[in-house]
């Protein structure tokens, strides 16, 4: 006799944080067959009430002790970015998976708690970077692979974009270096720094610097940024990120390639696909325009987050599908760590007026600036 088939398993699903971004999660969510949302939680009662009725959650806690206590496999933490680490570190201790919102924390001792909390209790941390997801994105990475662009020599980013002040007002933790961890470049354009280390490599160096133009009346944290990074095989990149453009200007990639060619990802209104805007390989130069005629620059946030929500959806798969399969997810914990870690070396050497150096031969999600071996050396 043949033994039945397995079932396929079904994955509980938690929902920490019931703000905007939740939505895409829950959307997400509720895309596989395989996952049942058994919960949402929120400080808010009443928002955590609401969003279980408008999406048929069984049940609806105010704290993340409660939501764990559900028999969850997965957790998605969407709560604001100082307490993605006790969410974090409560899910590992209690053996639950994790799907974590980007940043995955605002320090870099708190993300390094982080992973190291889920390697040693044998759970998966994934870091929501879905751009990594566009066609486009994966075009260019798989140029880089298959040799069509080669080994990344150079890259040009640019984030040029619009925020108002009710965007930093909407919320008291906006804004603020303590509850937000950094303005532009921590909740805005750590999505391009993201693509920046998975196209470049390794980053040896960063200089940078920050300041605040149009938005300080209402923020203590920056509104636009600069920095020079050069990456461990020689390769070079220039980044600009501002949230003090009027109107939205958009964001664009530009990636060469040891062969020669280039390629540009453009992301324009902000939250659309991404796409080739040019693809410059030999003799072959397509260009398309970068901004296309009839389009409104400045899109409210809620349409930009809706608009990802495709990409949020091809993300939760892989990591869902990476639960089933016991390998590792596209983007880990340790890859969020190494986009942490280029932000915060901006913000440090805009503060010293000096270059932040990675001490080589430390793997790139345990490599610390040089600066911290000496104090601690030192110490």
């Amino acid at each position: 006799m043949t033994s039945p088939a397995t079932a396929p398993r079904t994955f509980r699903v938690g929902i920490a944080g019931c703000g905007a971004i939740s939505r895409n999660h829950l959307e997400a969510f509720h895309a596989l067959k395989n996952v049942k949302i058994v919960g949402v939680c929120d400080v808010d009662e009443e928002r955590a009430r609401a969003t279980a009725e408008a999406w048929g959650v069984p049940n609806a806690v105010t704290s993340v002790e409660e939501l764990l206590n559900l028999g969850l496999d997965i957790v998605s933490v969407c709560t604001p970015h100082p307490t993605h680490e006790e969410v974090v570190l409560q899910a590992a201790a209690a053996g639950v998976n994790v799907l974590c919102e980007k940043p995955i924390a605002t320090k870099l001792e708190s993300a390094e708690r982080m992973v190291a909390a889920c390697e040693n209790a044998g759970v998966q941390l994934g870091v929501l970077f879905q751009r990594r997801f566009w066609p486009a994105s994966q075009k260019i990475r798989t140029a880089i692979d298959d040799g069509t662009l080669g080994r990344a020599i150079m890259a040009q980013c640019s984030v040029m974009l619009h925020r108002a002040p009710d965007y930093y007002n909407r919320d008291a933790w906006r804004g603020t270096w303590e509850s937000d961890g950094g303005g532009v470049l921590m909740s805005q354009a750590v999505h391009q720094i993201d693509l920046l280390q998975w196209y470049l490599g390794d980053v040896a160096e960063v200089y940078g610097k920050v300041n605040t133009y149009r938005h300080g009346d209402f923020i203590e944290v920056e509104d636009s940024a600069t920095a020079v990074i050069t990456f461990t095989s020689g390769a070079m990149a220039t980044l600009q990120a501002s949230t003090a453009v009027s109107p939205n200007l958009g964001i664009q990639l530009r990636i060469t390639g040891e062969t020669g060619a280039s390629a540009s990802l453009t992301e324009f209104p902000e939250g659309s696909d991404g796409r080739l805007d040019l693809w410059a390989v030999g003799e072959r130069i397509v260009v398309e325009p970068v901004h296309p005629e009839g389009v409104e620059p400045n899109v409210d946030l809620s349409i930009i987050n809706g608009q990802l929500i495709p990409f949020h959806k091809l993300q939760v798969q892989d990591f869902v599908q990476a639960l089933e399969n016991r390998t590792e997810p596209a983007i880990t914990g340790k890859d969020a760590l190494k986009s942490l870690r280029i932000l915060l070396a901006v913000y440090e050497s805009s503060r010293t007026g000096a270059p932040v150096r990675f001490a080589p031969g430390h793997p790139a999600h345990t490599a610390i600036p040089e600066r911290r071996i000496r104090q601690k050396v030192a110490g």
